[in-house]
């Protein structure tokens, strides 16, 4: 490719992939955007949606508690105050102590958590009065039964609807995640430039598919001035580790005065200074004024990292990742969620979806 169109100026990030884009396919075929149906922006077609930790998205875990029946309605303060100084539990705060009595027309209005049963293992015949220390009067309780009650606090939604259903929870909602998993979280003109990312990224991998190499693009971009940084695809003609994700992040480093791997055989594969705007190999940059690789960097990536990309990217310090279709040894969120292990010392967000279809399509 003309290394002179690399280094035009570029004012946004849409001239910069339209300008690869044409060049490429003037040699070929009609401009890329034509390819697929539909508007080159039709963000209709796809949806984001968050890759939560496991906690987050598993089914709410439940355990077994004895609740009873409240027969007189006055005593609902003394039962429950002598109730939780008898059996506090503890580590289960998220529990409402009271629920009112799920059959319409009951006999009785409320019923109330007397304890776990793992609190009672020890009683052979289950009464009320077995159940109650000694001194509490049983006075205004039914005989108790086994309830499933939720054993660790909802942290989404779908978990708190889950909970709610056997009994009731409080819920501390984070309303960004709420509408992250309703895929509502991005604006349209979010949605516009993430395409437009996406769409790079895809068609860095049809240029590694020209060349016999796996259909895998991904594009590095800095949100806060919404200019692409790198532009990277598969390279494992050249070495088995030269996954596109690690051409990128390479390649990201290179753009700050580091880097090691030489692509010079890829045309396709090139970065932006992060204070210039040109697209080249060859760059002075003030190592000072850079950040540390990817830190606060997006990264769109046409299929879902492996693990060895994953931790790569975590040692990068990258702060979001969109992909566009999983991967059955995919790292973050098929196979493994690294990007939210607990014991790693940096976390970052992913969606997966973004033109999901075009990205499958690239491995028919």
């Amino acid at each position: 490719m003309d290394q002179k169109l690399w280094s035009r100026q570029a004012k946004g990030q849409s001239q910069i992939f339209s300008t690869y884009v044409e060049k490429e396919d003037s040699k070929t075929m009609e401009p890329q955007m034509k390819r697929w149906k539909g508007s080159a922006y039709d963000t209709d077609s796809w949806v984001a949606y968050p890759v939560l930790s496991d906690e987050q998205s598993q089914d709410i875990e439940l355990t077994d508690a004895f609740a009873a029946p409240i027969l007189n309605k006055r005593e609902t303060s003394r039962l429950v105050r002598e109730l939780n100084s008898a059996y506090p539990l503890n580590g289960l705060q998220h529990i409402k102590r009271v629920r009112a009595c799920r059959e319409k027309g009951g006999s009785y209005p409320l019923e109330v958590l007397v304890c776990l049963r793992s609190d009672a293992l020890h009683i052979q015949a289950v009464s009320i009065e077995c159940l109650l220390p000694p001194g509490m009067g049983s006075d205004g309780l039914g005989e108790p039964f086994i309830v499933k009650v939720p054993a660790r606090p909802p942290l989404t939604r779908p978990q708190f609807e889950q909970a709610s259903k056997h009994w009731p929870t409080s819920f501390h909602e984070d309303k960004r995640v709420t509408v992250a998993l309703r895929g509502e979280l991005f604006t349209p003109p979010q949605k516009a430039t993430m395409h437009t990312y996406m769409m790079s990224a895809v068609a860095a991998a049809q240029a590694a598919k020209k060349m016999g190499l796996e259909a895998v693009g991904a594009v590095v971009v800095n949100p806060s001035t919404e200019r692409i940084i790198a532009v990277g695809h598969d390279c494992r003609a050249n070495h088995p580790l030269h996954h596109a994700v690690m051409v990128c992040i390479d390649l990201v480093a290179q753009s700050q005065g580091g880097g090691c791997y030489s692509l010079d055989k890829y045309p396709a594969c090139r970065f932006m200074s992060p204070t210039f705007d040109t697209l080249d190999s060859t760059l002075d940059v003030d190592l000072k004024s850079q950040p540390y690789i990817c830190t606060g960097y997006d990264l769109y990536v046409t299929r879902e990292p492996c693990v060895m990309c994953a931790m790569a990217l975590v040692h990068s310090r990258i702060g979001r990742v969109f992909y566009g279709t999983t991967a059955a040894d995919g790292a973050l969120g098929t196979k493994f969620k690294v990007h939210s292990q607990k014991d790693l010392n940096h976390h970052f967000e992913v969606y997966r979806g973004v033109l999901s279809k075009q990205c499958e399509s690239l491995h028919e």
